[in-house]
């Protein structure tokens, strides 16, 4: 009995190449820095009220994203609005921030524009309300950003850059297009396996009025609760595959 044990813990530890598949359904968020934590588990608590339409789009991305990960792939997501200042941002840091949560440790998050501005300072107090700690470590027109969701991953770099920089992958990745404007004025991504058209509305629409927090946040929440139904169906994914292997 120990011996059929150990061999299903070393399947556990194999399938994909990545050890955290194990039966667990996250990390739970003592592994998320504290002020995140909060914020962290209302969204997990509300990822499944998604509307059925919506839900049917994550799913095939999950499916997308859980089938590179059985195969032994990294799993790269590059997120693209046309500025790469708002809603590319938002997915990249929640997409990453729910990997992590889900102990998915082969999945990498980028984000990009099919022009080059500046990540929005309103995106960033946006991300510093739900808990992230954040970092200006540079200055000028298009400063970078430092944003840490958990003391035992390096942080996320934030700010504005063509989606096929040197950062990001140029091929063998998962492309998602957050504004309608990209994706339609963006028809070819080289290099990209698969595309989603993940629309979003540009929070931009309340800048410099009473709302513009207000409008921040639920996009923010809107974008996280879609990562962590994305990342919590790729987790169950990868659980049923070592079930079946056992």
């Amino acid at each position: 009995m120990k011996n059929l044990a150990l061999f299903g813990m070393v399947i556990s530890f194999c399938v994909g190449g990545n050890a955290a598949f194990a039966a667990t359904d996250s990390l739970s968020n003592v592994n998320l820095i504290e002020p995140l934590r909060p914020c962290v588990s209302q969204v997990a608590d509300e990822k499944d009220g998604v509307s059925p339409e919506r839900k049917a789009l994550l799913d095939k991305i999950a499916a997308t994203i859980a089938s590179r990960l059985k195969q032994g792939n990294d799993a790269n997501l590059t997120f693209v609005c046309t500025h790469n200042s708002r809603r590319s941002h938002l997915s990249q840091i929640w997409a990453q921030t729910a990997a992590y949560y889900y102990g998915l440790d082969r999945v990498y998050a980028f984000s990009g524009g099919t022009e080059k501005t500046a990540c929005n300072h309103r995106t960033i107090a946006a991300l510093r309300r739900a808990g992230f700690s954040i970092v200006k470590s540079t200055e000028g027109k298009n400063p970078v950003y430092l944003v840490q969701y958990s003391d035992s991953r390096p942080p996320v770099r934030a700010y504005s850059k063509i989606y096929n920089s040197d950062d990001n992958p140029t091929k063998d990745f998962i492309v998602f297009m957050t504004c309608s404007q990209a994706d339609k004025t963006c028809p070819l991504v080289t290099g990209a396996l698969a595309r989603y058209a993940l629309l979003y509305v540009d929070p931009k629409v309340s800048d410099d009025t009473p709302e513009e927090a207000s409008t921040y946040d639920a996009r923010s929440k809107e974008i996280a609760r879609e990562m962590f139904y994305i990342m919590s169906k790729v987790r169950k994914g990868l659980n049923v595959a070592v079930s079946s292997v056992r």
